[in-house]
This record gives C-alpha cells, structure tokens and sequence, in this order.
C-alpha cells in the first residue's frame, strides 16, 4: 500500500490572529524560490519585495519580518504572496520554514525574536 504524504495546512500554521484583514497582506516574493507555507521572509529595502530571512543578507532580508501564510511558487518569476505581515498573532514554531543559512540555535532564536518584535509569536503548543 502507497504511503500519502499530506503537505501542511494554514491551520498547521496559524494558530490566532487578531483579524484577518488586519493580520495578513498580499505582497510580492521575489523570483527563485518555491515558498513554502511558514516561510520566515525578509523585507528587501530596496524593492520591498519579501524573499526567505537569510543570514548575512545585505539588501535588509536577513531580519525576519513575515512568515508566509499560504505556500507559492516564484521559481519563474515574481509571484504575489499572502503573508501574516503583523501581530497579534501565534504561530506554531513547528511549522516555521528557515532559510538553510539558519542554522545553529542561536541563529533559529534570533529569527524568532525577530518575529516576536513584530507581534508574530512563535509557539511550541497551541
């Protein structure tokens, strides 16, 4: 019998926002990347497109200030994004996406406090 794998859902995510129309934002993520649902994102000064939060960046991505709330494909191009831009809201930390370049656990909880700074609290539990 055929093992099924099930990719992750919002409500893996999400755990509470405040309101929605509030909470999440439609933006661009910058070509190159397949996103996944979590995603930890960065803003790009420069173009304010979004890409994943990596260390070193040196174009203002490397501070995470979004996690993506539904996952997209941007490996061909630009691609509108929805993600949960501001708090209050809980998320859970298992379903958090890192770029590769976090690493070490002193990276992962900068990142979070990162996230935290913006009201998006990372939860181990619902």
């Amino acid at each position: 019998m055929p093992t099924l794998t099930q990719l992750p859902l919002q409500g893996d995510l999400v755990k509470y926002v405040l309101e929605p129309n509030f909470n999440f934002e439609s933006v661009v993520l910058l070509i190159g990347t397949n996103y996944l649902l979590g995603a930890v994102l960065g803003l790009i000064t420069a173009t304010g497109k979004f890409k994943m939060a990596e260390v070193g960046a040196v174009d203002g991505s490397a501070v995470a200030v979004a996690v993506l709330a539904f996952a997209s494909n941007a490996t061909a191009g630009d691609t509108t994004g929805v993600i949960i831009r501001r708090g209050p809201a809980i998320v859970s930390r298992s379903a958090l996406v890192f770029h590769p370049s976090v690493t070490a656990g002193a990276l992962t909880t900068t990142k979070l406090n990162e996230l935290i700074a913006v009201g998006i609290v990372p939860r181990a539990t619902a």
